[in-house]
């Protein structure tokens, strides 16, 4: 689809690149020539993917651990990466989320969430910032979101009020890093089954029929979501700035993705089963 140089020479940092979306999409950008850096807690997750990302693609891939929650911690991480070379690219991707009824949610469960998906995208943001501007340094963010941006979503407050400040971040930024030469732009993907995501947000059985609630009748494919991560950071995409670009087969023109929730909730005067606060 692309042409085999599109992120040469771009050296790309994405947050939680060791599993799921995130190294779907590291996967994506070293096969289109980019020098990747990926992140994370935990160091055997980052080394075991940027072992598979070397095989499969030869390269460069870099591993740092770093809990994006901590903000010092997101400084010395850049600093460690600004000491070979700047960053070309930053990809806000780590996040957290759970389902709960809202009432029964405790400060610390909220904060779970808040923590880095909220700020982490923030510290990650505002430190890669810095430094682009004060180098001189042209650059580009990508956030993912979700459709909980445009429709909220009920039983998943913290990370829909996450996301959408994330939003607002991008939006933000546009206009006032714009003419430094930073871009930011942002994804909303819905469906893409993840080991992590269906452990969190489908238990017990809400799979059953997701794919069949959609416009397309399917879920989304990894590729579909990294190859479009790929086009908007690439200098492909110079003119977009401060947008958000839902790839969802169209599920939330239909509903918000809570729906099937929302019975269960109307039945128990408590956690439902499969929620955790």
């Amino acid at each position: 689809m692309f042409e085999t140089g599109l992120l040469r020479d771009k050296r790309i940092l994405v947050t939680g690149g060791g599993s799921g979306l995130g190294a779907a999409m590291a996967r994506r950008f070293r096969a289109l020539g980019a020098e990747l850096v990926i992140c994370g807690r935990k160091r055997d997750r980052l080394e075991a993917a940027a072992s598979e990302m070397r095989n499969e693609t030869g390269g460069k891939v870099t591993t740092i651990v770093c809990d994006v929650r901590d903000g010092a911690a997101v400084d010395g991480m850049m600093d460690q990466i600004w000491r070979e070379a700047p960053l070309d690219i930053l990809v806000n991707n780590a996040a957290a989320t759970f389902i709960a009824q809202s009432e029964h949610l405790s400060f610390r469960a909220a904060d779970a969430i808040l923590a880095p998906t909220l700020h982490g995208a923030m510290y990650c943001t505002l430190a890669a910032g810095r430094r682009w501007i004060e180098g001189a340094h042209k650059g580009v963010v990508l956030s993912i979101l979700s459709t909980s941006t445009i429709t909220g979503r009920a039983f998943t407050v913290p990370s829909a009020m996450a996301k959408s400040a994330v939003l607002a971040m991008t939006r933000s930024l546009a206009v006032e890093w714009g003419p430094k030469g930073i871009r930011t732009v942002a994804i909303a993907p819905g469906p893409f089954p993840t080991a992590g995501a269906s452990g969190q947000l489908r238990p017990e059985g809400r799979d059953e029929g997701w794919a069949s609630r959609n416009p397309l009748g399917r879920t989304g494919e990894h590729a579909e979501l990294a190859d479009l991560a790929s086009f908007l950071v690439s200098d492909r995409a110079g003119y977009i700035n401060g947008e958000m670009v839902v790839i969802d087969g169209g599920a939330h023109l239909r509903s918000s993705g809570a729906e099937d929730l929302r019975a269960g909730s109307a039945n128990s005067d408590s956690s439902l089963s499969g929620f955790s606060a």
